[in-house]
Formats: C-alpha cells, sequence, structure tokens
C-alpha cells in the first residue's frame, strides 16, 4: 500500500522505460505526475492516461520547471537521460557528458530543495570499465575510465551517482541508486542514428526479410557479449528500488543472463524469418568485449529477479514493431 495516494514525479515518463514505470505506479494508487519534453505536445507511449497523470511539458535541465515539477512531491524518480547507440555516443561524447550532468544536477538540487522525501537515482550499467571482471559486481563502478565508447555518457552517470551519495550525506536525503542493464522490449527507439542494439539488428532483419535481400550487414565481429533485461522487468526493478532500497549505494538491475552478438542476431533472424547470409562488418567497432552483472544484491536487498524469458521478450518486441510498421524511428 506504500504507493496508495503517493504523489510520485516520473522524469522521462513517456520515454521507453519511463512509460512503463508509470503505469506501474498508476496501477497500485499512485498519484503519478510527468516531467518530460513532451515533443510536438504528443504524449509517447501512454497517451491514453492523459486523464489519471499529470503531465508537464519542459525541461529537465531547467532549475525553475525543475522545482515546479518536484513541489509538493513525495516521491522523485529521475529516469530523464539523453541516450543514444554505440555510434551515436562515440561522436557525441561532449553532449552526452554535458546534457545528462545537467539533468542529473538540477533534479536532484530541485528534490533537495522542495524537500522531497524520497529520490531515485537511475544509473546505468555503461558506468563499468572495458575490461570489469565478469560478472560485474558493483564495486567495479569507479574502478579506470568507463569504456570508451561511452565515455561522455558513462562519466555522466558516475557522476549522478556521487551526486546521489554526496546529496544522501550531507543533507540527509533518502536516495536510492540503481544501475539498469540494457533493456528492450516494445517501445524501444528504433531509430537507426540512436537505437540500440536489439531494436537495430530487429530492424536490420525484418527490413532485409521484407525486401528479400540475400544479406544482413551486422556490425563488429559478433564476438562480444551482452546482457538484457525485458521492459517490465526493468519497470519492476525501479519501482521495488524506490518502495524498498533508499541507500545511497549503488545496485545492479539486470538479468544476469548473457548472450554473445552472434548469437543474439541468429536468435533474432530465426524469430522473424530471414534466411539470408549474416555478414560482418568488422571495420566497426564490437564496443565492451563483455558485459554481464553481477544481480545478487537486488535480490537480496529488494528482492528483484528478472522472470521474462529472453526469446519469448524478443518475439514480443518484434511482434509490436511489426504491428506499429515501423521502418524508420518510432
Amino acid at each position: 500500500m506504500f504507493w496508495k495516494n503517493k504523489r510520485v514525479l516520473v522524469t522521462g515518463g513517456t520515454g521507453f522505460i519511463g512509460s512503463f514505470v508509470v503505469e506501474k505506479l498508476v496501477k497500485r494508487g499512485a498519484s503519478v505526475s510527468v516531467l518530460d519534453t513532451l515533443r510536438d505536445g504528443k504524449i509517447k507511449n501512454i497517451g491514453y492516461l492523459k486523464d489519471a497523470v499529470r503531465f508537464i511539458k519542459g525541461n529537465c535541465a531547467d532549475m525553475d520547471t525543475a522545482r515546479k515539477a518536484c513541489k509538493d512531491q513525495d516521491v522523485v524518480m529521475n529516469l530523464a537521460a539523453h541516450v543514444g547507440g554505440i555510434e551515436y555516443n562515440r561522436f557525441h561524447q561532449a553532449t552526452m557528458l554535458r546534457e545528462n550532468l545537467e539533468i542529473a544536477a538540477i533534479m536532484i538540487e530541485a528534490a533537495r530543495l522542495e524537500e522531497v522525501e524520497r529520490y531515485l537515482v537511475v544509473s546505468s550499467a555503461c558506468i563499468y570499465p572495458r575490461n570489469a571482471k565478469i560478472p560485474t559486481p558493483e564495486t567495479e563502478g569507479f574502478l579506470d575510465e568507463p569504456e570508451p565508447t561511452n565515455g561522455g555518457y558513462g562519466w555522466a552517470k558516475r557522476v549522478a551517482e556521487k551526486l546521489g551519495m554526496y546529496y544522501a550525506q550531507e543533507y540527509g536525503m533518502k536516495i536510492g541508486i540503481v544501475r539498469p542493464y540494457n533493456a528492450y522490449g516494445p517501445r524501444d527507439h528504433f531509430d537507426p542514428a540512436s537505437s540500440h542494439v536489439i531494436p537495430a539488428l530487429i530492424k536490420k532483419a525484418v527490413e532485409a526479410k521484407q525486401s528479400n535481400s540475400s544479406a544482413l550487414e551486422v556490425w563488429g565481429t559478433g564476438t562480444a557479449s551482452r546482457e538484457f533485461l525485458y521492459v517490465e522487468d526493468a519497470a519492476k526493478a525501479i519501482a521495488l528500488a524506490t518502495l524498498k532500497y533508499d541507500k545511497s549505494d549503488p545496485v545492479n538491475i539486470g538479468s544476469g543472463m548473457e548472450i554473445s552478438i552472434k548469437d543474439l542476431i541468429e536468435k533474432i533472424v530465426s524469430i522473424v524469418g530471414f534466411k539470408g547470409q549474416i555478414v560482418w562488418d568488422k571495420s566497426k567497432p564490437d564496443g565492451q568485449p563483455r558485459r554481464c552483472l553481477d544481480t545478487s544484491r537486488a535480490e537480496k536487498e529488494f528482492g528483484f529477479k528478472a522472470q521474462t524469458d529472453f526469446t519469448l521478450g524478443l518475439q514480443k518486441t518484434i511482434d509490436w514493431y511489426l504491428s506499429k510498421n515501423i521502418h524508420s524511428d518510432n
């Protein structure tokens, strides 16, 4: 009953993960506000909740807007971020660092000034160094540099975590810090300029099948591995952490499942039905060699364990993509 009538602000609440978090909170009886840019005045993903949710159009990096949004809130969950895929991140390091730092610093200070009871810092597993221990424990989050292709974004999230730790220490705020890993699922971004690996590969596979192509080109060598978390599991973990975890000690949010990019694309083309050849463009980067999180702390601290079977999650994602007939940008 914690959420019943609780006043909760979710920044980035119309986005991919944020929209699922908002849905869960509304179902649990929370009084939800969403701060988002609402491009073109449209409420993406959760427009059907327009009568149940207070939508605030604005920039999370603007202090006046942030304070107005935080006013009279019991809980703030900061999911707002400027995100992109490996190629976008490589060539926009300064932008990723600056914009994500601004969001982190403004939102937590606004929450402090408005005396918000509980605050959640949503970080990222992109903070980990290139050759992190596998499975990666939370203690490796500040070792060396973040993986270079994610340098700007990784440093911004490291600083966001430090802000959470120091604000809890200096001001006595109840602050939780979570590090989700690659989420995937319906409502993901399929724009090739900024999408992550699963939506990028789904888009390529679907278009290759629809155009009867004989080959499908994939970046890298296929040897790199990744861990993926279905979006509804991610939203559940974020809500649980906000409810039960107010320690300013970061906790990994993941599935604990590791898969190579080669095996991933083979799963995707099998579901899509593409029968052609997979061609590897080895001139493109693999990024971090391996990624798989130690998720034992999340299970111990607030009882979270991912539930969605990976193949089923991929099928749901592909079905959603096909149902929306998306071929360039969602």
